[in-house]
């Protein structure tokens, strides 16, 4: 057979990439003792206990205390280590998944940052946009002096009992049907929308005519007039919603009065005026 390896505190605490202060306070609480000691004293652990250390240090990793893995070390069996694994693979999983969200949630608030980098803000622009994903909530209610700040509210509430999972930290924007548009009343939203890539509804592929303003939410009055002229003088009509965005808003602007407000309006070609 291979002789075993032996090795010296120090070494070992470079092997298993911990200390040797760690390394005592293992032997002092009982979970690690040294494989044996030499005359002088000094602590010599072996080979077949580098795996024990990082089994420790990845049940640590995990969210266990020094109490629970050494009640593991003392009662160890085959059938009782495979069910921690087990149960810290599921952990894992879990943790995947939060990341994973995590992550889906700060790429898409650092591609709407990003969205308006070398904008022209005071251009109007027709531009086709691909189909995206979204949460659309249903109609607000404006009656009996209910405000847009309790329409938002009811919002929230009902996405949340709708959909259970839902990622609530996404940006939320307002959505304006056609006819608000043309009567030009954009002050209080239709309906309120999650930029969630994970979205079960569609901002829908098409034309838009596309604006920009600086400004705190809901100053986009002279924004939409500019469009609207923009797009009577240029042979454009609405024939859709108008989503409100802000791209840049308090997540990453000070002053309110520099958020960045865009506006799409769903257009078409007014060939009746060309």
């Amino acid at each position: 057979m291979k002789k075993r390896e032996i090795f010296t505190v120090a070494d070992f605490a470079v092997f298993t990439r911990t200390t040797r202060d760690t390394l005592l306070h293992y032997e002092r609480i009982g979970l690690l003792e040294p494989e044996s000691r030499g005359e002088n004293n000094y602590r010599y652990y072996s080979n077949g206990q580098l795996a024990v250390v990082n089994l420790i240090r990845t049940c640590q990793e995990l969210g266990m205390t020094l109490a629970e893995i050494k009640k593991l070390a003392v009662n160890r069996t085959p059938e009782l280590v495979d069910k921690l694994l087990e149960q810290q693979m599921e952990r894992i999983d879990q943790k995947i998944d939060e990341w994973v969200r995590a992550r889906k949630l700060l790429f898409t608030l650092k591609k709407n940052i990003n969205s308006t980098f070398n904008v022209d803000e005071d251009a109007i622009t027709v531009q086709f946009m691909p189909v995206e994903a979204i949460v659309l909530g249903d109609l607000n209610d404006y009656s009996s002096g209910h405000t847009d700040y309790d329409a938002l509210l009811s919002f929230y509430h009902s996405s949340s009992k709708q959909y259970p999972d839902l990622d609530m930290n996404y940006p939320v924007w307002g959505f304006f049907e056609e006819e608000r548009i043309k009567q030009k009343d954009w002050v209080w939203p239709d309906r309120y929308y999650f930029c969630n890539p994970e979205g079960h509804d569609k901002k829908p592929a098409s034309l838009y005519a596309i604006g920009y303003t600086r400004g705190g939410y809901g100053k986009g009055r002279e924004l939409y007039e500019r469009i609207l002229d923009y797009l009577d003088k240029n042979n454009f009509e609405v024939c859709g919603p108008a989503y409100e965005e802000y791209p840049l808003n308090e997540l990453c602007v000070i002053d309110e009065k520099n958020y960045l407000m865009r506006v799409m309006i769903t257009v078409r070609e007014n060939r009746e005026g060309s």
